[in-house]
């Protein structure tokens, strides 16, 4: 009874989210709510020392592995999760926690919050309109140059920036430079969006399913640096290679058009300079803490809050404000899905959808991660990518705790990475793919640029398909390579 309950709950909550009629950090808090009611237990349950409040089923063995995931099999078929086995070993250490805080990821959440302080602060200071403003006068007013500049700028901001807060920044200035060429801003904005995307797959804390992977598997930002960000460059540069080939004979300007751009004063849109230094230093400090995060021993939720708290104290902003531009909604969302998933994973639905992946026992284990890959992509534009992933990482866990194919630490990585660059990827697939791809088409409605459903799928399926067919091209070369 349990198990279909939590099925109907899940696949319910789902089709809300897909379906737009609900708001989606309400449809996720309802599914929450259900889940916490009805199927997990509460901090005073009788049998709470047997619960398993951490929906993975990884085990770190920093000896054996130097700090790569294993899975124990053993106990993933028994039924308990390695995580299970040592909270049970820990006298009780989670009794007193309450309902949420035992079944929501807190890293994602606060790494995702310390980001969005330190943006808030930065944004302030007018160095993103900056950087907007210098790419189109630097583009001497030229359209197609301008906009592979815009799409440079906003692909880097992303993979160190959340994506949402990336588009809301640079949009206005879009909207602004278009304006003042006399062209039509939805391309810009679309090949922005679909950057933004692009970029945030290359780092663990530029796209928000990075996070909830490397969280999961224990990867760290340099792994994700390393193994991602030198072939998103490659994407990134073809990309613009064909939006050159493609818009360099369409768009056309006159020289008084290029003037007006050229007349443009960058060094105004700077409002507070000191902030902008002071919160520049600090963002790179952050930046910085990340790369080094995994060797030292700290959460990236530590870096990114000890990140926000400094910037804080030391910028000249007034700090109920900084915190009421956190996107509360989106951490909401976040935290409604993680309960939401543990539940569906403490029925059993976790553990079932895995076991419909071993059709694929006896393929070849490059064959099992580009069809996992493919799938993850569609189904990502589909729902939501970060929706999906919060759901899939779960199912991969099991996955490969039970596929002896799967046995080297080399092959399940190379599975994680398969899953990070098809979910990130295919979320420019469809309007509902990306919450940025959202946020960008508001805008742009409210500028008067109306884009539709089907007026997305022209831009975003071909963009999509071509990024998870080079992504599938990636991943073959490293399995011939490394595996």
């Amino acid at each position: 009874m349990a198990f279909w309950f939590a099925t109907i709950v899940f696949f319910g909550t789902y089709i809300l989210i897909a379906s737009e009629k609900v708001h989606k950090t309400t449809a996720a808090l309802i599914g929450s709510s259900l889940m916490l009611l009805f199927i997990l237990q509460g901090p005073h349950h009788e049998a709470e020392q047997h619960a398993d409040p951490v929906p993975a089923v990884i085990e770190q063995s920093m000896e054996s592995t130097g700090g790569a995931p294993t899975f124990d099999r053993q106990t993933a078929e028994e039924g308990v999760t390695p995580a299970a086995t040592e909270l049970r070993q820990k006298s009780g250490r989670y009794d007193k926690l309450d309902s949420y805080a035992r079944y929501v990821n807190f890293d994602v959440i606060f790494t995702l919050a310390g980001m969005m302080v330190l943006v808030n602060v930065l944004s302030g200071t007018g160095i993103f309109q900056y950087i907007a403003i210098w790419c189109a006068k630097k583009a001497k007013g030229s359209p197609i140059r301008t906009m592979i500049l815009l799409v440079f700028a906003t692909a880097v901001l992303s993979a160190f920036l959340d994506n949402v807060t990336t588009v809301l920044l640079v949009a206005p200035v879009t909207l602004l430079v278009a304006s003042e060429l006399s062209v039509s801003a939805i391309p810009f904005l679309m090949a922005e969006t679909m950057a933004s995307n692009i970029g945030g797959t290359a780092t663990l804390i530029g796209d928000p399913p990075n996070l909830i992977i490397g969280s999961v598997a224990g990867l760290d930002f340099a792994a994700f640096l390393v193994n991602l960000a030198p072939f998103i460059l490659v994407i990134l540069v073809v990309y613009c290679i064909i939006l050159k080939l493609y818009y360099g004979k369409r768009m056309h300007v006159t020289l008084e058009q290029r003037a007006r751009i050229m007349e443009l004063d960058e060094k105004a849109a700077i409002t507070d300079p000191v902030n902008m230094w002071r919160g520049g230093i600090v963002i790179l400090l952050t930046i910085f803490g990340f790369l080094i995060h995994g060797a030292v021993g700290l959460q990236p939720c530590v870096v990114a809050m000890a990140g926000a708290a400094v910037a804080l104290a030391i910028c000249k902003v007034n700090v109920d404000q900084a915190l009421e531009k956190i996107e509360w909604s989106t951490l909401f969302f976040f935290m409604g899905l993680f309960v939401l998933v543990c539940g569906a994973e403490q029925a059993g639905l976790m553990r079932a959808c895995g076991k419909l992946l071993q059709f694929t026992d006896g393929w070849n284990p490059l064959v099992i991660v580009l069809a996992v890959m493919w799938i993850s992509g569609i189904a990502a534009a589909v729902t939501n990518n970060v929706s999906f992933t919060a759901a899939m990482v779960s199912i991969i866990a099991a996955f490969l705790a039970e596929t002896p194919a799967f046995a080297s630490v080399e092959l399940q990585h190379l599975m994680w990475w398969g899953l990070a660059l098809a979910v990130c990827l295919g979320g420019n697939g469809t309007l509902v793919g990306a919450a940025a791809n959202l946020v960008t088409v508001n805008i742009a409605n409210k500028a008067g640029n109306h884009v539709t459903f089907n007026d997305f799928l022209r831009f975003g399926v071909p963009v999509s398909l071509c990024s998870l067919v080079a992504a599938s091209g990636y991943i073959t070369i490293r399995y011939f390579l490394y595996c």
